[in-house]
């Protein structure tokens, strides 16, 4: 009370956040995903997969679930493109090519425009297999579900190592043309390739792999914000 008998005036302080509040930010950015549509150029029809993705994984990682999506054995170089910025492997493991970012180091979050991205995707400087990799659609991704988890996708990947996408279609014409010189070669070759089918269960046990991974790594962040 003041001399006059009034109230004294207090003075209103802001509340201070709950102590979970970084920490659970901390789990937002963990589960945070996003839509990734993987696209082989040049090829017809399209060969296509798209793939739910956390938005934290490493440039590296989104190279090891594109080799899993499309079938390849990652048995050659790559590289990522980015507005014009390239990541792939350390400089001490990519046989004097050009300089580049170490994509261990960028999180896919990091490149990611508001909207949408599309990033180029290089797998083998031989054969160079293009991929177009768009990026949409960036949300918080459902709390019983592990990803990164396979959606969908149109068309087998060709085999590796046939000469890229011209060598692909020839040994395709090849092995369809009983008349064809090589015929017999390149159908023992294909060992009963089929284009139209995605081997879908090896693909979605090795995202498995991946997804279990960060599941161990999702319950230690929880853990440690309790």
């Amino acid at each position: 009370m003041t001399a006059t008998g009034k109230p004294r005036a207090t003075k209103q302080t802001a509340t201070k956040p709950a102590a979970h509040a970084v920490p659970t930010s901390a789990q937002d950015s963990f589960n945070e995903i996003c839509s990734v549509r993987i696209e082989l150029r040049h090829t017809k029809p399209l060969i296509w997969r798209e793939i739910e993705v956390p938005t934290s994984i490493s440039l590296k990682v989104l190279h090891d679930i594109v080799q899993i999506a499309m079938g390849w054995f990652d048995c050659h170089l790559w590289e990522f493109t980015i507005d014009h910025r390239t990541y792939g492997l350390p400089m001490d493991e990519d046989w004097g090519a050009a300089p580049r970012t170490e994509a261990l180091k960028v999180r896919l979050r990091d490149v990611l425009k508001p909207r949408k991205t599309t990033i180029d995707y290089l797998y083998d400087m031989g054969d160079s297999w293009e991929h177009r990799l768009t990026i949409t659609n960036i949300r918080q991704g459902e709390p019983d579900v592990s990803y990164p988890r396979y959606i969908a996708g149109a068309w087998a990947a060709p085999p590796e190592d046939c000469g890229g996408i011209p060598g692909f279609y020839d040994a395709l014409a090849a092995r369809d043309d009983p008349t064809h010189p090589e015929h017999a070669e390149i159908t023992e070759w294909l060992d009963g390739y089929d284009p139209r089918e995605i081997e879908e269960l090896p693909l979605k046990i090795a995202l498995g792999r991946i997804a279990n991974r960060r599941n161990a790594a999702r319950k230690r962040l929880i853990k440690t914000c309790a």
